[in-house]
């Protein structure tokens, strides 16, 4: 009976540490994808708040005349949610959409430093709208 009791207590006991083990795994992928789902939405979050900001951009352009400093308010209101949505990810694919993105936001502030008061924002547009489908889960 000794020996019998011995084997329940250390097969009860493989069991114990099968089981905590096994809620530490899931766990582990719970956070782990619950962080992953964080991360789509801050991405998908700021994508839009860069949208907004590349509209805001275009109406700038187009009351240039009117006030000037619309446009350096836009154009750094979208270099910030760059920041920010580069901080985030480590996604490659994200970060290149950010970095195009970056790259035609200087190309701009560039064309109007130099006098230009209506620059193509072409550029702008499509790289935001990558970011976006880059962030779209």
């Amino acid at each position: 009976m000794a020996k019998f009791a011995s084997r329940v207590r250390r097969r009860g006991g493989r069991t114990a540490a099968v089981a905590a083990t096994a809620v530490a795994l899931t766990l582990g992928l719970t956070v782990t994808g619950c962080d992953a789902v964080s991360k789509a939405l801050d991405c998908v979050q700021t994508a839009d708040a860069i949208a907004d900001s590349v509209t805001d951009l275009q109406q700038a352009v187009e009351n240039a005349s009117n006030d000037p400093t619309q446009l350096e308010e836009s154009l750094n209101s979208i270099d910030q949610n760059l920041d920010e949505i580069g901080d985030k990810t480590d996604n490659a694919d994200v970060n290149k959409a950010v970095e195009d993105l970056g790259d035609a936001v200087t190309n701009v502030r560039t064309a109007v430093e130099n006098g230009d008061n209506t620059p193509d924002l072409s550029p702008v547009t499509d790289a935001a709208g990558e970011l976006t489908k880059v962030c779209t889960p």
